[in-house]
């Protein structure tokens, strides 16, 4: 479906700029209107054309298409979804991990045996 309106909106896109460019120019109104022209401020406003009705369809079902894109693409679900999680609980840990301004820091070396034996507990007072 996705690929589907995709294709339809490309078309829609590739006419719609084609009918913009194929119209006749309605030359400088805006200019002559500052110049002192009898004109409107926009140039006359004749009959629609078949160009200008074809312009809007296109322009209607262009953003139609666009509308349903993002639809489609929210209910489809994030491209970051498939992306696997680390599993690792240090976040530095991996290939590269020494590697950037941000840089492993190594363990402390141990304390003799110390470290290693479990603390004994307190002897009762008499």
């Amino acid at each position: 479906m996705y690929t589907l309106v995709l294709i339809i909106h490309l078309i829609v896109c590739a006419f719609l700029i084609f009918i913009v460019l194929i119209q006749s120019s309605k030359g400088a109104e805006m200019g002559a209107a500052f110049g002192g022209s009898n004109q409107t401020l926009f140039g006359s406003r004749g009959a629609a054309t078949v160009l200008t009705k074809l312009t809007t369809a296109s322009a209607i079902l262009f953003m139609l298409t666009s509308l349903s894109l993002a639809v489609i693409s929210f209910k489809r679900g994030s491209v970051m979804s498939s992306v696997p999680k680390q599993t690792s609980a240090n976040p530095l840990a991996g290939a590269g991990a020494n590697q950037g301004p941000m840089k492993a820091v190594p363990a402390a070396p141990e304390q003799g045996n110390a470290a290693k034996e479990p603390a004994k507990p307190a002897e009762p007072v008499k």
